[in-house]
């Protein structure tokens, strides 16, 4: 992996550095390689589900078990996980309310496609706490985005939806694109040859692109983050918001906001934070400490587009006119109990209130590592959530965040600390503190990456 390098630290020193680390990762960790070795006859690439392969520059690590802020290989590493799951564990690991509640629940029976106990006082929380009056649960967020982006074509007649360049959304298709020389074009292969069609895409933080995007009012949909996180971690400009929602209202298109990865940041989600008023809130990935869940958040007129018309359609023996939702496991009793004691005895105000104060902690420490090694780096850091850049200005947006990277250099953060007993953080991403961590814990994370910065300075 070729390296970009910054001005105070050579592509030289970086090479060498990750051949020395990358060396010791392997060497150490020989059942995980007996355990790849093996998989490779059953699993494509050795791994159950592919992003466990992709989302690592080194081999695939495999775990034994975890607790709290701590996880272990099978090779008996103890890691302090700083990526905590992509934001999914920010419960920390296997969290004892939690824990109780699905074991109570699956004793009890765990699937009826029927409603359960756990799921009228689970979204009469949600409503209050995100305020949104009306809930629907699927198993994440990626399919809650698939439901919000079906009754909003519903409602609006039309059929484009529009994103920010440097979003994921889950795995759906009117998201699953990029911009090439200003193109939008299909990100993965596999994908409908007409994938590009339903689909606009335009820079974060530029107002005069989205109205631009939404002028001809065929856009049906916005859906964004309230502050992207996907590419580092990026923060909307002052006025940017209020000018999205002006907009949006001006040309009659819906808008959705995506918390799943925000969610992390603030009791209630930015979206509360900051007063936004969407037509839509998605929600996923820690909502249940890990186990599968998403949810939607929606008012009473869009909630009117579920309701079942008054005479269905009768084509070819099948009975069609409702919007495209649900699913067999969607609000299965065994989610919906997790779900109801994560968010009301793990995620509470004073879970959030601790670390917020982690996350100033993490965010201060970084800003004085890189100062103290020279380094003009910045910090972006809200709430538990923090990213760091390899240039002395934060991006505004995902192509200002595309520059300023350096593969090479990420991919040895991430073995280095790896190393030291350390999981760092995704690429894209940035170091976040669970509700399971300390004080001590951030600065264990502090003190690998002051080593490393030593080694490189």
């Amino acid at each position: 992996m070729e390296s970009r390098s910054t001005p105070s630290i050579s592509s030289a020193t970086i090479e060498r550095c990750a051949a020395e680390e990358n060396a010791r990762f392997a060497a150490e960790r020989p059942q995980s390689t007996a355990r790849l070795e093996r998989a490779v006859a059953t699993f494509p690439r050795g791994v159950p589900m592919s992003w466990m392969d992709d989302l690592y520059e080194h081999a695939p690590i495999w775990v034994s078990h975890g607790s709290g802020a701590y996880f272990w290989d099978v090779d008996g590493h103890e890691y302090l996980d700083m990526f905590v799951a992509d934001m999914s564990a920010f419960c920390g690991h296997a969290p004892e309310p939690v824990v109780t509640a699905v074991s109570r629940r699956m004793a009890a029976g765990n699937q009826f496609l029927l409603p359960s106990d756990e799921a009228v006082p689970l979204g009469e929380h949600l409503a209050q706490r995100y305020r949104m009056p009306q809930w629907q649960f699927t198993l994440s967020a990626s399919q809650a985005n698939t439901e919000v982006i079906r009754i909003a074509r519903k409602r609006t007649g039309r059929e484009i939806v529009l994103v920010f360049d440097g979003k994921y959304h889950g795995h759906l298709e009117p998201t699953l694109v990029v911009l090439d020389d200003g193109e939008v074009v299909p990100e993965f292969l596999g994908l409908s040859r007409d994938v590009t069609g339903g689909t606009r895409m335009v820079p974060f933080n530029d107002v005069s692109a989205v109205e631009r995007g939404l002028a001809d009012r065929e856009v049906a949909l916005v859906l964004t983050e309230p502050a992207m996180t996907n590419a580092g971690f990026l923060l909307p400009e002052p006025a940017f918001h209020d000018a999205l929602r002006r907009v949006t209202r001006a040309t009659g298109t819906l808008l959705a906001i995506d918390e799943t990865h925000s969610l992390v940041t603030s009791y209630a989600g930015l979206t509360t934070e900051w007063g936004l008023e969407p037509d839509f809130l998605t929600l996923g990935k820690a909502i249940a400490a890990g186990v599968p869940l998403g949810a939607y958040g929606m008012t009473h007129e869009l909630a009117a587009e579920i309701t079942p018309p008054d005479v269905f359609a009768n084509v070819s023996g099948a009975m069609i006119g409702e919007v495209a939702t649900g699913g067999t496991l969607f609000a299965n009793a065994l989610s919906v109990a997790a779900g109801l004691v994560a968010m009301t005895e793990v995620l509470t105000q004073d879970a959030f209130d601790r670390t917020a104060e982690l996350g100033d902690r993490l965010g201060a420490g970084l800003r004085r590592i890189f100062n103290d090694a020279g380094l003009a780096w910045s910090v972006v850091q809200h709430g538990s959530h923090a990213a760091y850049f390899f240039t002395p200005e934060a991006p505004r947006n995902a192509a200002e965040s595309r520059a300023a990277d350096d593969p090479a250099l990420r991919a040895l953060f991430r073995v280095f600390l790896a190393n030291r007993g350390v999981w760092e953080s995704g690429w894209w991403l940035g170091p976040t503190v669970s509700v399971a961590h300390t004080a001590a814990d951030v600065d264990r994370y502090l003190d690998a990456v002051e080593e490393l910065t030593t080694v490189l300075t």
